[in-house]
């Protein structure tokens, strides 16, 4: 089940640990235009995929709460506001540490279980004050980076941002990818841009944001997602979280089968992180099972899946009280910062 730091995984129905190496980074591969334009995508057929995620897949009881705990170890905790200060970064990474009430856990034979958050995710100046904070957790920090959340400041600005997080201590870096060179198929230009992003990125891992909801189409969405594994990206994220449409599961379906197709072209495999708009457990729960579903059980791991919310924990710990008491408790007892 939830995964202490980096090594160590512990089963939902008993405290043996499952020893399960971390997955080797994606090197990449040369970019290959004829893959890229042989896809397609039929819209009807995922959107009818998608909505059977929600009808014909539920867990309750127990097993939902199991669930719900494994969400929360494959959460980044984000902040990403314009009046965030060192204080919410701080409240953010105790919640991180400690993100469900303890007699909760007791109540459900959980105590004994490495429950925390995957990570913390703040803008590059908030870096050293999480480090600070998460000290001694094994919590890794992910700045996001590029000219978040447009992407469109220079590009050696761009690449400035990503070393200056780097040397700060961050071990994960949120890129947004230029929209631009989608919407007008300039693969080269999209390829180019992502493989000097993780080379400035070292040995943090590079998640690439697509901004799916403003590439016009979901085979544009799915051509990006090749383009930056076949660039070296670590993992592929849904939204900065800014745009109209975020993360919905039509968009992670696309999203989950060019994962797939890359692992099975390629050997390699890479994360998805969905991000933005996903604020109920219910929600968190349909982005499980459509992971589980399309690219099986290892994905359920912090190394291969994240989920990107800040509001998404109080609901999921409002769920887990209410299978322990029976009541649902008021979502502010549940602040995250």
């Amino acid at each position: 089940m939830p995964e202490a730091p980096k090594q160590r995984i512990v089963s939902p129905s008993s405290t043996a640990p499952l020893d399960l190496p971390v997955a080797p980074r994606n090197p990449g591969k040369p970019l290959d235009l004829s893959w890229i334009e042989e896809v397609r995508v039929n819209r009807s057929a995922v959107e009818r995929r998608a909505a059977t995620l929600r009808t014909r897949r539920t867990v309750k009881k127990e097993w939902q709460a199991a669930w719900l705990l494994r969400a929360i170890t494959l959460l980044d905790l984000t902040t990403l506001s314009g009046d965030d200060t060192p204080g919410r970064v701080r409240r953010l990474c105790a919640k991180a540490r400690r993100p469900v009430r303890l007699d909760l856990l007791e109540a459900m034979g959980a105590a004994q279980l490495p429950i925390h958050a995957a990570a913390i995710c703040v803008y590059h100046i908030f870096v050293k004050v999480a480090l600070e904070a998460l000290e001694g957790s094994g919590i890794p920090v992910a700045a996001v980076s590029t000219g978040f959340p447009a992407g469109l400041s220079p590009f050696e600005q761009r690449l400035g941002e990503i070393r200056a997080s780097v040397a700060e201590g961050a071990e994960e870096i949120d890129v947004v990818i230029t929209r631009a060179h989608v919407l007008t198929e300039n693969w080269p230009a999209l390829y180019d841009e992502v493989r000097q992003m993780r080379e400035a990125c070292g040995d943090a891992h590079i998640k690439t944001i697509l901004a799916a909801g403003e590439l016009g189409t979901l085979r544009n969405v799915a051509r990006a997602s090749l383009v930056c594994m076949m660039a070296g990206a670590d993992f592929i994220k849904t939204s900065t979280g800014k745009e109209s449409v975020n993360a919905t599961l039509p968009i992670g379906l696309v999203m989950a089968r060019a994962i797939r197709d890359y692992r099975e072209r390629t050997g390699h495999l890479v994360g998805l992180k969905a991000a933005g708009g996903i604020r109920t457990a219910r929600e968190g729960l349909d982005w499980l099972a459509l992971t589980k579903e399309e690219l099986g059980d290892r994905w359920l791991r912090p190394d291969l899946f994240r989920l990107g919310a800040s509001s998404l924990l109080a609901d999921i710990e409002r769920q887990l009280e209410h299978y322990v008491t029976g009541r649902y408790s008021a979502t502010h007892r549940h602040p995250a910062t």
